[in-house]
């Protein structure tokens, strides 16, 4: 029963991956390796976080930048490696061995599966920052593009402060903060979609 049910978790996180690699077109560009690359650079990333105990996630933001302007290719190409690589990487690196000892338990616990839920919505928060900050760095931003991009940034930025003071405030249970989390993501994720859309569509 333990092994069916750290099945079920480790499915319920890491196919969503797999799908959005394999159904993005990634797999038709042999993008593997640039998702490695970016893979790497969260990795490095996060070692300069620690070691500067940034409290924002600005290295995030520059490091996606970072990723995407090694990259050429069309935006849309640019913004899912970068993407791809990044959300990976943060999916193993915090929530591989959690979901290996605490699924694989005598007894089952529902937080392995919000954490693959949680998974799910890190994947969709860092395809919308990923845009936001390829809508943000681009040289030829119209004017009227550039309050909405920096307040979506903005959020991006803040989205775990946010987070944290809904929880403090209102006092929320596991499963609300997961519905929150993933209802902020979704209003982010489709307001970076309807700009992008809009901008690539205007050029």
């Amino acid at each position: 029963m333990t092994l069916f049910h750290f099945g079920n978790c480790f499915a319920l996180a890491y196919f969503p991956y797999f799908i959005t690699y394999k159904c993005s077109g990634l797999s038709e560009y042999n993008a593997f390796w640039r998702c490695v690359q970016a893979g790497a650079t969260y990795l490095f990333v996060q070692l300069c976080k620690e070691f500067m105990k940034a409290t924002v996630d600005l290295a995030d933001l520059l490091g996606l930048h970072l990723v995407m302007s090694r990259n050429a290719g069309k935006g849309e190409y640019k913004i899912m490696v970068a993407a791809m690589g990044w959300a990976t990487a943060e999916l193993v690196m915090s929530r591989c061995l959690p979901l290996w000892v605490g699924a694989r338990g005598i007894e089952f616990d529902w937080k392995y599966i919000q954490m693959s839920f949680d998974s799910n919505i890190s994947l969709v928060h860092y395809i919308a920052t990923a845009s936001v900050v390829w809508m943000f760095t681009r040289y030829d931003l119209p004017k009227s593009f550039r309050l909405p991009v920096t307040v979506l940034l903005a959020l991006c930025v803040y989205k775990a402060f946010l987070m944290e003071l809904f929880v403090h405030v209102f006092l929320l249970g596991s499963w609300t903060v997961l519905l929150v989390k993933a209802v902020l993501t979704g209003a982010i994720s489709l307001c970076s979609l309807f700009l992008f859309v809009t901008l690539v569509h205007s050029n």
